[in-house]
């Protein structure tokens, strides 16, 4: 069972997948990055001066009762939230990695496409030469 194991593990498909969860999860953490601290921000200022992580609705008043100024200081009190804001900010993470997958996958098949269409083999010479006689044969006078 551990011979299988090893068989298992040492596949190709297997190391591929490793590395790709592990580069996933550092991509993860630059598009979080990028939609929390670059796209995010400027976006707010047009809609509004809106910061959309502390976007959020108390449903219940936690131990402390509000109001409360960011999502942060609302959790910490024990209030019950609903939180658009952060849905927000998950949703254009996910739509960016799903592009940036998209653009990847896209190049791929590309140059898999352009591998799998070599050029064609020369023909032998023994086949080349019996065309030539089948040639001369079919012109007239030859019969």
């Amino acid at each position: 069972m551990l011979k299988e194991f090893k068989e298992f593990a040492m596949r190709g498909n297997v190391i591929d997948l490793a590395v790709g969860v592990v580069i996933g999860a550092a991509f993860g953490k630059i598009v979080d990055s990028l939609v929390k601290d670059i796209l995010m921000p400027p976006l707010g200022l047009l809609i509004g001066k809106v910061d959309f992580t502390n976007l959020f609705f108390v449903l219940n008043d936690g131990k402390i009762p509000g109001p409360y100024a960011t999502l942060a200081e609302a959790q910490k009190a024990g209030a019950v939230t609903l939180n658009p804001g952060m849905f927000l900010n998950h949703l254009i993470s996910f739509m960016i990695v799903a592009f940036a997958i998209f653009l990847v996958v896209k190049a791929i098949n590309k140059l898999k496409r352009e591998e799998a269409a070599p050029a064609p083999a020369a023909t032998p010479e023994d086949i080349e030469l019996l065309r030539e006689i089948r040639d001369l044969l079919k012109k007239p006078g030859n019969n």
